[in-house]
């Protein structure tokens, strides 16, 4: 079935090996049991979307003005509009964790599995508990929430950072953040710039499902039989339709 498609050759899951489990990679197994295993046990990868370049610059640039405070120990002014009474977080680790293919990471001995997970930012109240906090961009017309169904996913990542830092050994607020910037179309003219309006949105997380989430997670990654393919999954159905193509 390999030859049949394009695969990956490196990062392939073999029993009794250490292997890294991405919070994206959780996120897959939610969604789709299937293409977690084609992806990890086969090398049978989703075709990935187009980079998001004005969103990563965005994702820059807010890490930049955060870190401003951070080396002077001072509060941001969007914390002080929203009357949230923290400070950004530093710590000698802090460039490793928000830094993609290696973040937060912690090995779950049940499972033998490292996870990881690169966060944008973390704050620290006056309860010295620490806050996750996520940089979302996006341009609409009407204010930015979380009320979509498919913005379940930001919501369970920002669970699993939560319980990346509690099994690190900190104390980590049920409370996170989102910094959402709403890029304005309403402009008379672009004049070579975007302006957007920024909002904090809490979120009160529940990172209680995470630890079996891992476990059944390995049992897939175990199992010598691939999940059932998801009628609601494109992926799955171009995978059958190419199979049957085959045969």
């Amino acid at each position: 079935m390999n030859k049949e498609f394009k695969v990956k050759t490196r990062n392939i899951y073999k029993k009794g090996a250490g292997f890294k489990v991405s919070r994206s990679g959780i996120e897959l197994f939610t969604e789709c049991p299937c293409c977690f295993y084609l992806n990890n046990r086969l090398g049978i990868r989703r075709p990935s979307g187009p980079p998001f370049n004005i969103n990563k610059a965005v994702d820059t640039l807010l890490k930049k003005e955060f870190d401003i405070h951070r080396a002077q120990g001072t509060r941001h002014p969007l914390m002080e509009k929203y009357g949230v009474d923290a400070i950004p977080f530093s710590h000698e680790m802090m460039d490793e964790w928000r830094e993609n293919f290696k973040g937060v990471q912690y090995l779950h001995e049940p499972t033998g599995l490292t996870i990881t997970g690169a966060v944008d930012d973390i704050w620290i109240n006056q309860n010295k508990e620490l806050i996750v906090v996520d940089y979302k961009a996006t341009s609409k017309n009407e204010e930015v929430n979380l009320n979509a169904d498919w913005q379940m996913g930001y919501k369970r990542q920002m669970e699993i950072y939560q319980w990346l830092l509690r099994h690190l050994g900190f104390i980590v607020s049920k409370t996170g953040y989102f910094v959402y910037c709403n890029g304005r179309a309403d402009k008379e003219a672009f004049d070579g710039k975007i302006e957007f309006d920024i909002v904090l949105l809490p979120y009160e997380g529940d990172d209680s499902w995470v630890e079996g989430a891992i476990v059944n997670l390995k049992d897939c990654l175990d199992s010598e039989e691939i999940p059932p393919m998801r009628d609601d999954c494109e992926f799955c159905g171009y995978v059958k339709e190419r199979m049957n193509c085959l045969k």
